[in-house]
């Protein structure tokens, strides 16, 4: 039969033993470190210098000084000395200095990994990572993966009320920069911070319709493109986007007007003016031409007679029509005077030019060479 037992190591008691109470205590002392044991730490390569009586270590390796080549070993400070007593494999030990349990594997000391008995109603999980209270499911990776097991997968985030949150955060630093969810609200959004104290909702959906809103606008960079969209110059579809190169704002009301295929394809309005007088072009073709105070010259003894050049040129096929509006007071006092003036009309309408005319009434004072006859014309066609 051997001196010790075979687990503890602690020494058996002889028959006919003197001093049994030495083997006895040495049991004892075996059993108080390796009972319920708990060291005061495990990194000391040296004896601290003023332990009290019990404290307990274990040996980091490489020691030196009174624990030279005890490494590994629990030592015991028994008030004048301390005692080494070597760990079997499966040892464990409360490390006070770390709050956690370590475990001899033959070698080594390791931290003890605990696995519970069931994984219901745990206070957290940490993956990589200690969880807290606040976030009870921590993971420290690189990715984290959820999968579907043959079909499709959900993931969901429920909350108490309408009044809560329930969103994904997305942080740099641990600030928050980007979020998105149902927020103090039922509506869905996203928002953004530069800092993590200011947010703006950049996109928000409506609840109760799917209305979508933006806030702080938005900025197309690209074309746009599908059936939202004007399709051509000429469609009017209530509810539709307005293509600019289809419709007319505040930089495209004035300005030169043009057309490709008899689709308008500039301003709606164009003003000019030149010696001949003022026109204006509008989208949709028409063009109005005008000259205020146009002198008719004398050109025979019953007629004046004049060629106005139009300050525009009408298009071919435009059927111009001109009116001619006299200024009575230019007809002066000399020839027929307003009396004995019959018409005032134009002729001889042309793309770029009419002829301008004023007659006297038969039998009255003929037209003089000095006279003339100031007329406002205007000029109603087509540019295209």
């Amino acid at each position: 039969m051997p001196d010790t037992s075979p687990t503890l190591s602690l020494p058996y008691l002889l028959p006919s033993q003197a001093q049994k109470h030495v083997t006895h205590n040495e049991a004892l002392q075996v059993l108080d470190v390796a009972v319920q044991t708990a060291v005061i730490d495990r990194d000391r390569t040296e004896p601290p210098g003023s332990p009290a009586f019990g404290d307990c270590h274990i040996v980091a390796a490489g020691a030196s000084g009174g624990w030279a080549g005890q490494g590994g070993m629990i030592a015991q400070y028994n008030g004048s000395d301390w005692g080494f007593f070597a760990a079997k494999q499966g040892w464990r030990a409360q490390v006070l200095a770390e709050g956690k349990a370590v475990v001899f594997d033959g070698a080594d000391w390791a931290a003890q990994t605990s696995v519970p008995d069931t994984l219901d109603n745990l206070d957290g999980v940490g993956v990589g990572t200690t969880p807290d209270a606040t976030n009870r499911l921590s993971v420290a990776a690189a990715a984290t993966l959820l999968s579907h097991e043959g079909a499709g997968h959900q993931l969901k985030i429920n909350k108490a009320g309408a009044g809560d949150t329930a969103s994904l955060l997305f942080q740099t630093g641990w600030s928050g920069r980007a979020e998105m969810g149902t927020a103090g609200a039922d509506d869905f959004a996203i928002k953004v911070s530069a800092d993590g104290a200011v947010w703006a909702t950049g996109l928000s959906f409506d609840a109760a319709t799917g209305q979508a809103a933006l806030p702080q606008g938005v900025q197309v960079d690209g074309a746009m493109t599908g059936t939202a969209v004007q399709q051509s110059a000429d469609d009017v579809t209530p509810g539709r986007l307005m293509r600019a190169d289809y419709g007319y704002g505040p930089g495209t009301l004035l300005g030169p007007v043009s057309q490709s295929g008899g689709v308008p394809a500039g301003a709606v309005i164009e003003r000019g003016s030149n010696a001949n007088g003022d026109y204006v072009r509008f989208a949709d073709g028409m063009l109005v031409c005008t000259k205020a105070g146009y002198s008719v010259p004398y050109n025979g003894p019953a007629i004046l007679y004049g060629t106005w050049i139009f300050p525009a040129v009408f298009v071919t096929g435009s059927e111009t029509v001109v009116s001619v509006l006299p200024d009575w007071a230019s007809i002066g006092a000399t020839g027929p005077g307003r009396a004995g003036v019959s018409t005032f009309a134009a002729a001889n309408v042309l793309t770029g030019s009419c002829h301008i005319g004023v007659t006297r009434a038969t039998g009255v004072t003929n037209f003089s060479a000095t006279d003339a006859c100031d007329v406002y014309l205007t000029a109603i066609g087509r540019w295209f």
